[in-house]
């Protein structure tokens, strides 16, 4: 959740005799004061629990922080290698697993599931020398294969099969890089969903990889030099043995490796001892010219850019902007001049260009002014600029001169999302994928000269897209503003209040939530689930202003739109409390478990998945202090009030009946550690009173989402699935 690269990395269990992890509590509280308050002014005990949940131990654990007392009952739940812990991993997802074999709809779900997943998946072509690249899925492997042929009609070969490095399938492609003569692959591999990679690299002709290994990269691109005798990467030392998975990653450091040498004579390109929480990506231009380095922070999307000549040797790494005053992306280069995608005073972005031999800022030329619409990205192309834009939320695509001038509109086949448009400057096409929630994704080969696009591959799907429709409405949220949200559905859906709906949302990150096809949810609009997507701010559909107005101490704005969704989604009949149903993932996570907090009386079930549940330590693990120039600061007391106020582990009320609920998570999580959800869980199994099951699914060998094998995905979503149908009453026909 970060920079490019980290953001790329921009979705995520038998029980033995009772151990000290399940003895009885020891009375400390999980909420807040004000609660603990309330419970002592008369709460009557609970009653017995309508599942057996295990009786998680509750130790007396009270910090002061700005003043206020804050308990932590369930921290040793953080210690995730301790036999404590293990056995309450254990013995939780017993109680979920056993649930779970309640639901008879489950097999149904899980076979229909599988059926749709089995179709051909294919990734964008890409060429290198003189052979075209792309990924390929026959449909139910566990990972994509890499194929490699000298063209596109021709008889493409198997180049990599992750699915052979492992037994269970979750040893996954993480990153890709091939030599600009398309002679070498550098390709990274992550393990049981872990952040963390190892490169190597492998010979394009003969498949045979060569010694070289490199180590404990994360959130980093690789970068072969035009002269293919080596590339560029970022990594952080290694942690201390046991705590690769907890331990915060400071210090990225960016390095250079010449083939044929071990890592550790790994050229040191540039490091900033002063600066632990920056972290550097990298590119080489495409005329070999230059490094460019871009440094991050964090996740904000204020960022510096710095370059290193590589002409003639390497010189020292040039300071070219280093102000973090705004985004800059680095697109393209004609000679000294460096063109880059902004929203330097452009809040919905734009395109300057800047001469490094005359880099003041009254130098500076506007190529592409800002437009209403939102600047995602930008290519260069077939000596063009290929502008990807956002228009309340689904995609437009606007070609241009070098020079700025439009050319043309790309027309799409329809609403929804469309990525890709890769290339060389002297390329005469380009590939593009376009979908939509109805829509599988459908490779297109542009061609640049004419403008005409034709399919390259279209995969077929066991259903009929024509049964379905996508409206998209904008809805007033509490203060007003108007945000947007996709609906889809079986065509012929009554407006009678009685269907049963799942509201996703995320908000978060400047990340933009745009249509695309998804095997889960074409399912649960065919089990006549209504679908409902909601734009809300803290991503990036409206560019900056959006994104800043949903973070720090505007976060509330987030979990307020996400509310007003499901009070309009009720108003307008499309559903109602007893049929609705919240989901979200990471941020998305965390926007869930502080939503049912806030209005448990407002839906019906809750699936928070991988979640950023306790507001007032996420920035002590792993990559979670990064995260801090989108929520603010535990440290500072003024953002501190603010996180105290929503964070959703301290903000669960004793004597509350909440949603439905599965927490759901995985062992292996680096990017936000289970601790999260194990706590938050705890805490709502001790102050939950009602019927409702409150549960957790732990996966076990799987990350935060990235590389999950589709044998496990669609395990988890035949799960999620199925706790829904049980509790929203669904009948599956």
């Amino acid at each position: 959740m970060s920079s490019v690269a980290l953001k790329s990395s921009v979705l995520c269990i038998l029980v033995a005799a009772m151990c000290s992890a399940c003895q009885t509590p020891t009375g400390a509280t999980a909420v807040p004061d004000e609660a603990a308050a309330q419970n002592s002014d008369g709460v009557s005990p609970a009653p017995a629990p309508a599942y057996p949940y295990p009786q998680t131990r509750r130790d007396d654990v009270v910090e002061t922080l700005h003043g206020v007392q804050v308990a932590d009952p369930y921290r040793w739940l953080e210690d995730l290698d301790s036999d404590d812990t293990k056995a309450w991993v254990t013995a939780q997802n017993k109680v979920t697993f056993d649930y779970l074999g309640t639901v008879p709809e489950r097999e149904q779900i899980r076979a229909r599931l599988t059926e749709l997943w089995n179709y051909e998946r294919y990734g964008l072509p890409f060429k290198e020398g003189k052979n075209y690249f792309w990924s390929h899925n026959n449909g139910l492997q566990n990972q994509s294969v890499l194929y490699t042929a000298p063209t596109l009609k021709g008889d493409p070969r198997v180049l990599l099969d992750p699915n052979t490095l492992s037994e269970d399938g979750t040893v996954a492609l993480s990153g890709l890089a091939v030599s600009p003569n398309g002679k070498l692959l550098a390709y990274g591999i992550q393990r049981a969903g872990s952040d963390w990679q190892e490169y190597r690299v492998r010979d394009v002709k003969t498949g045979e990889d060569r010694e070289d290994l490199i180590e404990w990269i994360k959130f980093s691109s690789v970068s072969w030099t035009k002269d293919n005798k080596g590339f560029y990467y970022a990594r952080y030392d290694a942690p201390k043995e046991g705590d690769a998975l907890e331990q915060a990653n400071y210090f990225h450091k960016l390095y250079y490796h010449k083939l044929g040498t071990p890592q550790a004579e790994d050229q040191l390109v540039y490091e900033r001892k002063d600066k632990k929480r920056w972290g550097f990506d990298n590119q080489v231009t495409e005329d070999g010219r230059f490094l460019i380095i871009r440094v991050w922070e964090g996740t904000s999307e204020k960022n510096g850019l710095f370059y290193q000549s590589l002409k003639g040797g390497k010189g020292e790494v040039v300071e070219l902007l280093n102000t973090f005053d705004a985004e800059y992306d680095f697109i393209t280069n004609k000679g000294p001049v460096m063109y880059f995608r902004t929203d330097l005073d452009a809040p919905r972005g734009k395109v300057i260009a800047i001469d490094t031999r005359k880099p003041e800022r009254d130098n500076w030329q506007v190529v592409i002014p800002e437009s209403e619409e939102t600047l995602r990205g930008v290519s260069a192309v077939g000596g063009k600029l290929v502008g990807k834009y956002l228009k309340d939320a689904h995609s437009q695509i606007r070609v241009y001169s070098q020079k700025g001038a439009l050319e043309k509109q790309v027309e799409l086949p329809g609403i929804g999302t469309a990525y890709g448009f890769g290339g060389k400057q002297k390329s005469k096409e380009t590939f593009y994928l376009h979908t939509g929630y109805a829509t599988p994704g459908t490779i297109y080969r542009y061609d640049i000269k004419s403008g005409k696009s034709e399919v390259f591959r279209a995969p077929k799907v066991k259903f009929n897209p024509d049964d379905y429709v996508t409206t998209q409405v904008f809805y007033p949220s509490k203060d007003g503003t108007k945000v947007p949200m996709f609906i889809s559905h079986k065509k012929g859906v009554e407006l009678n209040g009685q269907n049963p709906t799942y509201l996703y949302g995320y908000g978060g990150f400047n990340i933009a939530i745009t249509p695309g096809f998804s095997v889960p949810n074409l399912q649960w609009m065919e089990m006549g689930g209504v679908l409902a997507v909601a734009n809300l701010r803290g991503g990036g559909e409206y560019g900056a202003k959006w994104h800043e107005a949903g973070t720090k101490l505007h976060k509330q704005n987030v979990f307020d739109d996400f509310i007003a969704a499901a009070e309009y989604l009720i108003a307008q009949k499309y559903t109602s409390s007893d049929k609705l149903a919240i989901g979200g993932r990471s941020n998305g996570g965390l926007l869930v478990g502080a939503t049912i907090t806030q209005r448990p009386d407002l839906f019906a079930a809750a699936l928070p998945g991988v979640g950023v549940m306790d507001m007032l330590r996420f920035h002590k693990f792993t990559i979670g202090h990064a995260w801090v120039s989108d929520y603010g600061s535990p440290e500072n007391p003024e953002e501190f009030k603010a996180l105290h106020a929503y964070s959703p582990v301290h903000n669960v009320k004793e004597g509350t009946e909440y949603p439905a609920t599965m927490v759901y998570t995985a062992d292996h999580d680096d990017r936000v550690v289970p601790g999260h959800s194990y706590k938050f869980v705890s805490a709502l199994q001790h102050a939950h009173r009602g019927d409702n099951p409150v549960m957790i699914r732990i996966d076990v060998r799987a990350g935060h989402g990235a590389g999950k094998p589709t044998a496990k995905k669609i395990e988890e979503w035949a799960d999620l699935w199925g706790f829904l149908v049980k509790n929203l009453g669904m009948t599956v026909g």
